[in-house]
């Protein structure tokens, strides 16, 4: 064959072969499918779908259930989850991906807390698997329920913009004592939400626990709204640590009911290089505080006491909107205690009804307007 027939028959060859390609159907890409979890053997193969659906089951002691999801991946949870017990230190649940849209469905995650609960938390005794639930994703989770959480419950670290609506977490169990607290509540530490994230709403979810509701350590751009939380410690921006940087906060339209506090921010006494700037409550009400109503303080472990000023906390706003806070008539409705020189900007704190209580110390601080002091 001579040299242009070889070349004319490897053309149409080609031409063929890429005739036959075309023509024929298209494979369906590994992704492009369901992937159940009825057990935790199913789980690697579970998660190489852009659809993962949760059935019912039980997540060995001593183990994380982990969803290291594709992006753009729909998780629909559609049956009871429990945990092992065993002392451990947790989690006991972790999901990561992006753009994920996470389907509750209210079903129960149950995290077996009265096998841990000491009265003690993550501060002695037996050790408590925390955070119970570890949500590292961008996008929506919607209708998680979650019962008895061990120790601290949901941890926040989302990587990109992420909206939570409609969650509860149920510790009411751990409200009486048991014969590991020594007459104290057995649940301890059993914060609702801990934030370390940024561009983050949380919003028509429940916490009923003991300890805060909401805890923002780092982040900016939070809004908390339209919550419910019953016991506890409220609706907290800290502790705050060294290093640390809060701005942006919003929390608005929540209801406080029987906590220690309503409204606090607490800022470690030795922290330094750190702030907390342009926070918002607005149409908030609390009902029946025990110890504070509203409390700004940088003497952090304690409530008041001698105030670092390592830490810089400006604009802090009660208005627009009005937050009414009531507090047991040994409590004090509003204490603030800042360090020199410390506590800067704007605070206007018109929109603040109190009733109830006492007005507490007001330690260097000469900023707020619209508030008596």
């Amino acid at each position: 064959m001579s040299t242009s027939a070889r070349e004319m028959f490897h053309f149409l060859t080609l031409v063929i072969l890429s005739t036959l390609v075309k023509a024929a159907p298209q494979a369906r890409s590994s992704s492009d499918c369901v992937g159940t979890i009825s057990s935790f053997s199913d789980v690697s193969t579970a998660v190489q779908c852009m659809t993962v659906d949760i059935n019912a089951f039980t997540v060995p002691a001593g183990e994380t259930f982990i969803l290291d999801l594709l992006d753009g991946t729909t998780v629909n949870v559609l049956g009871e989850i429990q945990f092992g017990n065993v002392s451990w230190a947790g989690p006991l649940f972790s999901v990561t991906g992006n753009d994920i849209t996470f389907n509750g469905n209210g079903k129960i995650w149950d995290g077996g807390g009265p096998f841990y609960w000491d009265g003690l938390g993550t501060n002695g005794g037996v050790t408590k698997p925390h955070p119970m639930m570890q949500i590292q994703i961008s996008g929506t989770m919607s209708d998680v329920y979650v019962v008895n959480a061990p120790a601290q419950c949901f941890s926040m670290n989302n990587p990109g913009p992420l909206l939570v609506t409609g969650i509860t977490v149920d510790d009411s169990q751990g409200n009486y004592p048991n014969g590991n607290s020594m007459g104290l509540p057995a649940g301890h530490n059993t914060d609702g939400f801990d934030v370390s994230a940024d561009n983050l709403v949380i919003q028509q979810s429940t916490v009923i626990n003991q300890d805060d509701c909401l805890a923002i350590n780092r982040g900016s751009n939070i809004t908390f709204q339209d919550n419910y939380c019953n016991g506890g410690h409220g609706i907290s921006i800290g502790s705050i640590t060294s290093n640390v940087v809060v701005n942006g906060v919003v929390v608005q339209g929540n209801a406080v009911v029987n906590s220690q506090q309503a409204f606090r921010i607490k800022t470690d006494e030795v922290a330094t290089n750190s702030t907390v700037s342009d926070v918002t409550y607005s149409d908030n009400t609390a009902t029946n505080c025990t110890e504070y109503g509203v409390l700004i303080t940088q003497s952090y472990p304690a409530s008041l006491g001698t105030p670092g000023n390592g830490v810089i906390i400006s604009n802090v706003n009660f208005n627009p909107g009005t937050t009414t806070v009531n507090a047991a008539s040994d409590a004090y409705v509003v204490a603030v205690d800042c360090g020199e020189g410390s506590c800067t900007g704007t605070w206007d704190w018109l929109g603040l009804e109190t009733s109830g209580g006492l007005v507490g110390p007001m330690n260097n601080i000469t900023v707020i307007a619209g508030y008596p002091q």
